[in-house]
């Protein structure tokens, strides 16, 4: 695999940047010139405000506002200027391991509060539980402060202890925890399990410093266990790591093929390609994408696509298809700034423009889940052709070969869940809350509990507490809708991603359409001609080979 320099290059350009400045001053008078003035101009507004306005003013925080502002004005959602707690956030979960006591925390109600316990953990070993409120940090009240300060008190040295204390719903008293800490690792692979018919289902959550490691460790578990065919779930998977897209790519391609191309302005044009033949060739492979299926993802379903290597199902891709370069500047902070594009093998552009990735409820239509999906025109498309001569369509994003609409809502359920995404954030807490609550009242459940009448009530009168104005005729308009964030969010809690996967892959139309194409096909060849769909003509709810449901085991 041909090696680019996405690590080294940044460091280089900052040097230069800072060193060469002086030399463009004495070389172009003009040009040097105008940035002096334009530096003195801005000393001297921000020397003014803070001698003249009528409020006082923090002058640091004038001066990160005009640095933001710069960056703002590139008009690039991707570039941004990262202060260091944002910078410590992204690094952990690029690397995917930080020291620490595993707890996933959000600001909820005013109080830090953990929304699960990273299995294996230390937190996780100690019992702390989702809806637990961290309140106290080293005997010191925490109540009030932002997740980011909590988090970095939680951080820290391997081996070291904190002293943390927490209010649970029910229990009068803080609870007292002194936890130790540890390396905690961020799975990139929650699980992976056999399907029917020897069909193995690996689902990819982010592309970190672990994702090819731990995609291949679970592939070739399943294959000892017999597996025959694949998917490979990259959906909501919104992407990470370069290399790790590249080298997850190369699993499942012959040495010397194409992967991806990144074109700069200012860098010659970098070519990743396969190091080595593929382990698994024969294997049939279905890749699961939908719209937020983005970056390191989107490379890795279009250089499957592009060589036929794997049949893609589900929904256009989100379409971010740029190279970010991370430039270190003073006072700890990043600056995030989009460098490159990448294409794939046949040459098309994975960017999308922003204005092609709003999806509205006017222009899409409403899924279970509570999104709303779009399919593109694909009139104006650039078009392209696979290895095997397949119509692909460029323009931004990856299309899919097979479009599988998730179960959609009536038009009548559609009008009642947009009135719930007006609640806003309130919703999604109020709907952790009552779960929590729900499996301290149910210690014994099941998982094949049922949503009943009483707790769609029970959650009517957790969202009434908050003053969300909401009936429940409101609610059991978009029933369906709520009884699946409901017994969706209690199996997270209770059953971490696994038993989320169970509950809901029956229901899972994408799912579902890839294992029945699965179940028939006995190559890849075969699976792309019982496939036979071209990209024009979607598959809907309903279309489905065999009419078999997933029966994790």
């Amino acid at each position: 695999m041909s090696k680019g320099k996405a690590v080294a290059v940044p460091a280089v350009i900052a040097v230069l940047a800072v060193a060469s400045g002086g030399w463009f001053l004495q070389r172009d008078v003009g040009l040097g010139a105008n940035l002096y003035v334009q530096v003195r101009v801005l000393e001297e507004v921000v020397k003014r405000i803070e001698q003249h306005f009528v409020e006082e003013i923090d002058v640091e925080e004038l001066y990160d506002a005009a640095l933001v502002g710069v960056v703002e004005a590139l008009g690039d959602p991707n570039s941004a200027l990262l202060q260091a707690p944002d910078w410590e956030d992204m690094q952990i979960r690029t690397r995917g391991e930080y020291g620490g006591v595993g707890l996933e925390v959000a600001t909820r109600d005013g109080f830090v509060t953990i929304l699960a316990p990273v299995p294996g953990t230390p937190g996780y070993r100690a019992g702390l539980r989702p809806g637990d409120r961290i309140v106290e940090v080293e005997g010191e009240s925490v109540v009030g402060w932002s997740t980011d300060q909590v988090a970095q008190l939680l951080r820290g040295k391997p081996g070291t202890s904190v002293r943390m204390g927490v209010r649970r719903h029910g229990v009068e008293r803080v609870i007292p925890y002194e936890i130790t800490r540890a390396v905690i690792q961020l799975s990139a692979v929650p699980f992976a399990t056999l399907l029917e018919g020897a069909v193995g289902y690996v689902p990819v959550e982010i592309f970190n410093g672990t994702t090819t490691a731990e995609v291949k460790a679970r592939v070739d578990s399943l294959v000892g266990e017999g597996m025959r065919s694949l998917i490979l779930d990259l959906r909501r998977n919104r992407g990470g790591l370069l290399l790790e897209g590249v080298g997850l790519s190369d699993m499942f391609l012959d040495a010397g093929s194409s992967i991806v191309e990144v074109r700069g302005r200012t860098s010659p044009v970098e070519h990743y390609r396969a190091g080595a033949d593929q382990e698994y060739s024969g294997m049939p492979v279905v890749v699961l994408v939908d719209h937020r299926s983005a970056s390191a993802s989107e490379i890795v379903a279009g250089a499957l696509q592009d060589h036929d290597r794997a049949l893609l199902i589900g929904a256009p891709t989100f379409g971010k298809g740029s190279v970010q370069s991370l430039f270190p500047v003073a006072g700890g902070r990043v600056l995030k700034l989009t460098t490159a594009r990448w294409f794939t093998p046949s040459g098309r552009s994975i960017q999308k423009e922003p204005r092609e990735q709003l999806v509205t409820t006017e222009n899409g239509v409403i899924t279970l889940r509570g999104e709303v999906v779009q399919y593109p025109d694909l009139a104006d498309r650039p078009r392209f052709t696979s290895a095997a001569g397949r119509v692909l369509h460029g323009g931004g994003g990856i299309v899919p070969d097979l479009w599988v609409l998730p179960d959609t809502l009536t038009a009548a359920e559609g009008e009642a869940v947009r009135k719930l995404s007006e609640v806003g954030s309130q919703y999604g807490q109020a709907l952790q809350n009552w779960a929590v609550r729900y499996l301290q009242e149910h210690p014994a459940l099941e998982p094949g509990f049922v949503i009943t009448d009483a707790d769609i009530a029970g959650f009517h009168a957790a969202l009434l507490e908050r003053d969300v104005e909401m009936t429940l005729e409101d609610l059991h308009r978009a029933r369906r809708t709520v009884a699946y964030h409901l017994g969706s969010e209690i199996a997270l809690q209770a059953w971490e991603d696994r038993g989320w996967f169970e509950r809901n892959a029956a229901r899972d139309t994408q799912l579902q359409k890839a294992l029945a194409l699965l179940l028939a096909a006995r190559s890849p060849d075969d699976l792309f001609r019982l496939a036979g769909a071209q990209p024009e003509n979607p598959v809907h709810v309903g279309d489905r080979v065999g009419g078999r449901a997933a029966s994790p085991r």
